[in-house]
């Protein structure tokens, strides 16, 4: 079927797919309540590390899974794995639900996406959730967030396994195949916590249960990503959620955020890094929910 056309059990819990030129996009449903599609980070990294069942009682979550990830369908030129593609479709997605508005929730680079959409389809967003993400990225951004990785050993001097985040981190980044990726970010994934060691049994599922695909997560979009000039264009009620000690998308970056977005709220999670959905929940889902009562 194509992109346009409109299943009608779109909205029924449950795996959902169908096809956006001749790719297969998939997307999962679950929970009830006004619309909220949610897209995952990486780019290349699998939804369901991203699961929310706390908000699905506020929300009908439909959860996406990226083009080039899990299920959904592969592109015939890796080089096509760019923000503009996302952006497409995402909005087949919305399209394809048939609700007239939808809410977004986007973490991390998944944030670049609905932002871009926001700004791209103002009328079909109700709401936003932009969730350790940021206006900008470049080489100040990544700057900041290496000295952030080269720093964490010395944040826990007495965890040996510390020792080696780094060198996890850059298998992950300079990886091509599925296997060795998934396997470097899985090693590398303390550095997005607060509290990984003090937590590890809590948070041992998630780091488990990440997957990644190389094609998507290698490939390079040449155009930077900026759009601070644009950010007061987002009419829409907005929270802002960031950890206070997320190394790679910090409360700088939510900052300049909640600063362009005039009806904008920001939430810092004084407990979380990068995963404040696991570290936080009920703080996370209480500043998401109140997007319904604005």
């Amino acid at each position: 079927m194509g992109s346009t056309s409109h299943d009608a059990d779109a909205l029924a819990s449950g795996v959902h797919e169908f096809t956006v030129g001749d790719v297969r996009q998939v997307y999962h449903v679950a929970g009830t309540g006004p619309v909220c599609v949610v897209h995952s980070g990486g780019p290349g990294i699998e939804w369901a590390y991203l699961r929310m069942p706390g908000l699905e009682e506020h929300f009908t979550m439909v959860y996406v899974e990226p083009v080039g990830t899990g299920a959904s369908g592969r592109l015939a030129d890796r080089a096509d794995y760019r923000l503009d593609t996302y952006v497409r479709f995402l909005d087949a997605v919305v399209d394809h639900l048939g609700a007239p508005r939808v809410h977004l929730l986007g973490h991390s680079h998944g944030g670049f996406v609905v932002q871009r959409y926001a700004l791209d389809h103002p009328d079909r967003v109700a709401g936003l959730a932009l969730y350790d993400t940021s206006p900008v990225t470049g080489a100040e951004f990544w700057g900041e967030a290496m000295a952030g990785l080269a720093a964490y050993p010395q944040r826990y001097p007495d965890q040996p396994e510390a020792a080696a985040i780094p060198a996890a981190f850059q298998q992950a980044v300079t990886a091509t195949d599925d296997e060795t990726l998934t396997a470097g970010l899985r090693a590398a994934v303390p550095v997005y916590f607060a509290d990984f060691w003090g937590r590890r049994d809590e948070f041992a599922p998630l780091q488990a249960a990440v997957r990644v695909w190389a094609e998507p997560a290698g490939a390079q979009d040449p155009t930077p990503f900026d759009v601070r000039e644009r950010l007061d264009e987002i009419v829409v009620p907005t929270v802002v959620i960031v950890g206070a000690h997320d190394f790679i998308c910090g409360v700088r970056w939510a900052e300049q955020l909640h600063e362009g977005i005039k009806d904008s709220r920001l939430v810092v999670l004084e407990r979380s890094g990068h995963f404040g959905h696991v570290e936080e929940p009920a703080e996370f889902n209480r500043a998401v929910a109140e997007l319904l009562d604005r």
